[in-house]
């Protein structure tokens, strides 16, 4: 069970909790006579640590077989816990929109509760394209807000544009799942 790919997402996991504590947390380092840049690099640094941990983490259990049940479940968490830890330190500091960052956790969270009715019904619906896409531009955004770069807002609201369409296709899979399942 504690194989490279679950530790990676267990990584990915205890970063999430420092990363928002050092987003809300800038007079540390403005407090210690450095410039507030400090904040940003060190927010930005550890997301990106995280986020590529869960490029690695699938990459290292598709090559070398070791996907396990355990790490179905921990990966999505780590990805949800490391992305809304994000959004949430963001939106408190005045960086994200509240709007944008409620439809992404709603989204969040109604995935996963349908994707555990499925596993508890044994329908499997497995992480779809538009999914990796919708995560990949959260990502980027979230880079370009920790950095305070130009262009996050419009990139803030295209990932908020495929997080909904991408639950959509989740959505649709699952339904399509059932029906079959059904049928048999």
């Amino acid at each position: 069970m504690l194989n490279l790919p679950n530790l990676l997402a267990s990584l990915r996991i205890l970063l999430a909790p420092i990363m928002f504590w050092i987003i809300l947390n800038p007079q540390v380092f403005t407090q210690n006579g450095f410039d507030i840049s400090w904040n940003y690099y060190s927010g930005a640094l550890l997301f990106v640590i995280a986020s590529v941990t869960d490029f690695f983490d699938g990459y290292i259990a598709r090559e070398w077989n070791q996907s396990t049940m355990l790490g179905a479940i921990i990966d999505p968490l780590a990805d949800k816990m490391l992305t809304i830890a994000a959004f949430l330190g963001l939106m408190m500091i005045g960086e994200a929109s509240v709007w944008a960052i409620y439809i992404i956790i709603i989204r969040e969270l109604f995935i996963t509760a349908l994707r555990t009715v499925a596993v508890s019904e044994n329908i499997s619906v497995k992480a779809l394209f538009a999914g990796k896409v919708k995560t990949v531009f959260q990502m980027i955004a979230i880079g370009f807000m920790l950095m305070h770069w130009p262009f996050a807002v419009p990139l803030l609201w295209i990932a908020v544009a495929l997080t909904l369409y991408s639950g959509a296709e989740y959505i649709w899979s699952f339904r399509s799942a059932i029906l079959k399942e059904k049928t048999l």
